[in-house]
C-alpha cells in the first residue's frame, strides 16, 4: 500500500481528537455496530477527566489504496516534549487553528518545530460552524504566524480546508457540501509527500525510539519509524545511545503495527512505516534501534530544557502511612526514574539527604499528573513550592521569561494589566480588542511570577478569561518578586477538628478543613485575613454547664471549606510550606512541624 505518515497539531482545545475519531469513523477503521468511546485516543483516566491530551499516540487508517499514519498530539505547551520527538516520525503536519480564536501561543510553539524539520503543513480552519467563527481572519493569522517563524516559499504556499471535527466534514470551499472528510482525505495523499525511507528498503534495519511503552505481557515496547531496511521477528539487533555507543544486544520477539485504533503484530515491517519493537530491556526514548553492522547512531531531536523544579520527599507527618502503601524513598526514587525514561522533559537529582529528590519539567501542569499518576498508584509525597531554573551566562543571572496570551471581558484588563506589570515584574507587549467584547493582552512576564496567577486570574474575571502562556526567552534577572500576600492559620495541637471551634475562627479567614477531619501541629487549616501567620486550636470545644440558657443552643453553621485541587495547592505554598500528598487527601502543611524550629528557621533565614 502506499504510505503517508502525519501530525496532527492544534493549541488546546482546537478539537485534534474529536477530528481523530471522525477520521477513524469515516475511514471504516471501526465496525458499524462497535461501540467507541467519544474522544477515542485519549486513552487514560486523567486525559478523560480533565479533556486534554497529555501523551501522543499514532493510529491508522485506510483510504482507498493509501494507508495514512496519524498522530495525535498534546496541545500543551507543559507537554512539549512529547510533540517535540513525535514530529521526527511525520513527513507532513495538519494544523488546526479554531476558526474563532485563530492561532494561539501553543499554535506557535508546535509550528516552530514543524516548520523548523521542514514539514510542509496542511491547515484545517475547525469548528466554522460556530457562532463566532471568522475562518478568513483566523486564515491570514495563520499565515502572518508562519511567515514570522522563517517558513520557506514552499511552507507558506499551505492549502487549506475548512471543516467541522464534530460535524465529521471537511470542504475546500467554506460553503461546500458539508457531508464528510473526503476532502481532507484527499489533500492529505496529494500534499503529503510518501516516506522518503521506502527508497532505503535494501540498507540495513536502522530506527529512532521516540515513544516507550510497557506490556505486562511483552515487556518494554519502542515506538518509532524505521529509517531504512526491513525488519522480521527473530532479527537480532542492537541499540546505539546518541553518542554512539553500544547500550545492548537483544532479538526482536515482536512487531507491533498500528491498525485503527488497536496494534496488531506483524512477521515483516519495511522503512517509513511507524511501528512498535518489543524484546529490549535496556534501550529507551531517543536510542537507535539497528542491524549488528551499523555503527553510527542517527541524529535525535534536542529537547528544550526544563524550567521549572519541584522537590518530592516522603511524608514525614503524623498521618503517615495511613492512606498509601508506597512511603519508602527509596520506592519513590525508582518510580521517578522510570517516568525519566520515558518522559524526556523531566530531569530528576538526588539530594545530599537522600529522603527527597529534585524533579525538573516543564511547568506546573506537567508535574501536576506525575504527581497525580503516583498518588492513584498508592504512593504518599511531600511536594515543595516550584522553583524556577536560571542559568549564569558570562557571569550574569538569566531567568526564563513567558509569553502569556490573555483574553478577557473588557471591564477585567485594567486588574489583570496591574497585576502582570505591578508586583510580578510583566511588561505589556500588545493590547488589542478581541471578538465578543473581550481584550486580547499579550504580555512578557518572568516564569517565576507567574506560579500561582492561574486561579487568582479566575477569581479576578470571575471565570471568564482565558489565559494562555509559553515560554518566550531567557532574559536578565529581574529582581526579587514578593510571593503570596497572606498569612496562613496553623493547627497548634494533633486530633479531630470541631465544627464549634471552626465556627470560632471563622472571622480569622477562609477554612481549608471541615469539622471531624484529622489535624496535626504544623498543619495550616485556613488563610489568615492578615499578612501573618496565626496558630489556632481546631479541637477546642464548648464548655458545657447544667444551667439551661435560652438562646446558647443553636446550631453552629460552618461556611464550606475552600477545597484545593492539586496544582492550586503546590501553587499556593510558600517556601517554608509542604503539600502532603496521598491517595485521599491534599493537605498543606509547614516544612518544620514544631512552633520553636520554624522560629529557628525563620531567624537563620
Amino acid at each position: 500500500m502506499d504510505l503517508r505518515n502525519i501530525a496532527i497539531i492544534a493549541h488546546v482545545d482546537h478539537g485534534k481528537t474529536t477530528l481523530v475519531d471522525q477520521l477513524l469513523k469515516q475511514s471504516g477503521a471501526f465496525r458499524e455496530n462497535q461501540a467507541v468511546a467519544e474522544r477515542a485516543m485519549d486513552s487514560n483516566d486523567i486525559e478523560r477527566e480533565r479533556g486534554i491530551t497529555i501523551l501522543a499516540k499514532a493510529t491508522s487508517v485506510e483510504w482507498g489504496t493509501t494507508r495514512i499514519n496519524i498522530v495525535d498530539t498534546p496541545g500543551h505547551a507543559d507537554f512539549g516534549g512529547e510533540v517535540e520527538r513525535i514530529l521526527s516520525m511525520v513527513d507532513g503536519v495538519c494544523l488546526l487553528v479554531d476558526a474563532a480564536e485563530g492561532p494561539m501561543p501553543q499554535t506557535k510553539f508546535v509550528t516552530q518545530k514543524a516548520l523548523a524539520l521542514g514539514l510542509k503543513p496542511i491547515v484545517v480552519l475547525n469548528k466554522v460552524d460556530k457562532p463566532a467563527a471568522e475562518p478568513d481572519r483566523a486564515l491570514d493569522e495563520v499565515f502572518d504566524l508562519f511567515a514570522n517563524l522563517g517558513a520557506s516559499e514552499e511552507q507558506l504556499d499551505f492549502p487549506h480546508v475548512y471543516a467541522s471535527g464534530i460535524g465529521g466534514w471537511a470542504d475546500t470551499e467554506l460553503d461546500g457540501p458539508r457531508e464528510n472528510l473526503d476532502a481532507l482525505f484527499e489533500l492529505i495523499v496529494k500534499h503529503v509527500e510518501p516516506p522518503k525511507q521506502l527508497e532505503k528498503q535494501d540498507e540495513p534495519f536502522s530506527m529512532l525510539a521516540t515513544t516507550l511503552g510497557a506490556d505486562p505481557f511483552i515487556g518494554r515496547i519502542l515506538t518509532g519509524r524505521i529509517e531504512s531496511g526491513k525488519l522480521k521477528v527473530g532479527d537480532a539487533l542492537k541499540g546505539l545511545s546518541r553518542d554512539g555507543d553500544k547500550v545492548e544486544q537483544f532479538r526482536c520477539t515482536k512487531i507491533l503495527a498500528f491498525r485503527g485504533l488497536s496494534q496488531q503484530p506483524i512477521d515483516e515491517a519495511i522503512a517509513g512505516d511507524i511501528v512498535s519493537v518489543a524484546g529490549m530491556t535496556k534501550v529507551t526514548v531517543a536510542d537507535t534501534l539497528c542491524a549488528l553492522d551499523v555503527d553510527t547512531a542517527l541524529p535525535a531531536q534536542p529537547i528544550d530544557p526544563p524550567t521549572i523544579s519541584v522537590t518530592f520527599g516522603i511524608n514525614d507527618s503524623p498521618l503517615a502511612g495511613k492512606d498509601g502503601s508506597k512511603v519508602q524513598s527509596r520506592v519513590i526514587r525508582d518510580r521517578l526514574m522510570k517516568e525519566a525514561e520515558t518522559n524526556v522533559a523531566i530531569k530528576i537529582e538526588d539530594t545530599p539527604g537522600g529522603e527527597a529528590f529534585v524533579v525538573s519539567g516543564r511547568g506546573e501542569l506537567q508535574m501536576g499528573v506525575l504527581i497525580e499518576n503516583m498518588r492513584r498508584e498508592g504512593f504518599e509525597l511531600s511536594i515543595s513550592r516550584p522553583k524556577v531554573i536560571f542559568r549564569d551566562v558570562d557571569g550574569q543571572r538569566e531567568e526564563p521569561i513567558e509569553e502569556v496570551i490573555i483574553d478577557v471581558d473588557d471591564e477585567y484588563s485594567g486588574t489583570v494589566i496591574e497585576k502582570l506589570t505591578g508586583h510580578r515584574k510583566g511588561d505589556l507587549v500588545e493590547m488589542r480588542p478581541a471578538e465578543g467584547g473581550k481584550t486580547r493582552i499579550v504580555a512578557h512576564v518572568p516564569s517565576r511570577g507567574m506560579i500561582g496567577y492561574q486561579g487568582e486570574f479566575l477569581t479576578d474575571t470571575r471565570g471568564s478569561g482565558v489565559l494562555n502562556r509559553l515560554f518566550h526567552s531567557w532574559a536578565p534577572y529581574k529582581g526579587a518578586i514578593e510571593g503570596r500576600r497572606q498569612g496562613v492559620l496553623i493547627s497548634m495541637d494533633n486530633g479531630i477538628s470541631v465544627s464549634y471551634a471552626l465556627w470560632n475562627l471563622e472571622d480569622r479567614g477562609k477554612m481549608f478543613i471541615g469539622a471531624q477531619e484529622a489535624v496535626y501541629t504544623g498543619m495550616i487549616i485556613g488563610e489568615h485575613s492578615r499578612d501573618n501567620d496565626l496558630e489556632v486550636n481546631p479541637l477546642k470545644g464548648k464548655k458545657l454547664t447544667n444551667v439551661r440558657a435560652s438562646g446558647t443552643d443553636e446550631a453552629v453553621r460552618l461556611t464550606p471549606p475552600v477545597r484545593m485541587s492539586l496544582e492550586e495547592a503546590i501553587a499556593y505554598i510558600d517556601d517554608d510550606e509542604l503539600v502532603e500528598v496521598t491517595p485521599k487527601a491534599v493537605r498543606l502543611r509547614k516544612t518544620h512541624l514544631d512552633p520553636h524550629e520554624r522560629k529557628r528557621a525563620s531567624r537563620g533565614a
